[in-house]
């Protein structure tokens, strides 16, 4: 059984999750906004929204049920709301490592998963913010959303209704985890291509290779192979 929340308006739908996670005979628990005023990223970033453009949503599920690592279960969902979203645009969609969806070489999404303790279970909470028909990004310029992206005009709640629905349908059976990897990496932005990082406040060149189990980015740079975990290589371009 699942459920789906709306809030006209919330600070951050992973914080204000908890309020209707008092149902316990829901297996896969949903809330969402179309204003979220202090949405977060990975690591402490921020997540910023414009009020009646974007869809802020969060999705509870139940960590016993999970047949995954974290790094596993994040590649999955990832691999995931990719697949919901190229289906939706009919588009070429890729994953930035690791958290990041990219739309005709724009960040159109961003995830953000976290693992929280309410009335005695334990869940991974996951966040997905999804630029949907916001125009202007000009403090951002790596970002767009679906309409910049494509020129269509998606109905808000339509999405968010079929994307809560494919969602728990993809969290009820979980393929091989050798499976997991192959798709993610099959769908890794930039993956062997050359391309320019920044690695200890210096750039380089480098082509990402593969993703692995371990959550780790392997990238064969001039002085060889080197693997690398989140906040240490940044892909510039």
């Amino acid at each position: 059984m699942s459920q789906l929340f709306y809030q006209k308006e919330c600070s951050s739908t992973n914080d204000e999750i908890s309020k209707v996670l008092l149902y316990p005979n829901s297996d896969f628990v949903g809330l969402y906004t179309f204003n979220q005023t202090k949405g977060r990223g990975q690591y402490g970033n921020s997540w910023t929204s414009r009020a009646g453009q974007n869809l802020a949503y969060t999705l509870a599920v139940k960590i016993e049920d999970i047949p995954l690592t974290d790094f596993l279960f994040n590649y999955y969902t990832a691999t995931a709301i990719r697949e919901f979203l190229a289906k939706l645009t009919e588009k070429s969609v890729k994953i930035k490592w690791p958290n990041d969806i990219i739309l005709a070489h724009k960040k159109v999404a961003g995830i953000l998963i976290e693992k929280k303790k309410f009335n005695g279970e334990n869940y991974f909470i996951i966040g997905a913010g999804i630029n949907i028909l916001q125009e202007k990004f000009d403090e951002i310029s790596n970002a767009g959303s679906l309409f910049t992206q494509t020129g269509e005009h998606f109905n808000l709640k339509n999405l968010t209704e079929n994307l809560h629905q494919f969602l728990t349908e993809k969290f009820k059976n979980y393929p091989s985890q050798e499976y997991i990897l192959e798709e993610f990496n099959l769908n890794l932005f930039r993956k062997d291509e050359i391309s320019v990082f920044e690695i200890d406040a210096k750039r380089q060149n480098g082509i990402i290779r593969k993703a692995d189990e371990k959550g780790e980015i392997w990238i064969e740079l001039e002085d060889g192979m080197k693997s690398f975990y989140h906040k240490e290589v940044k892909l510039l371009y």
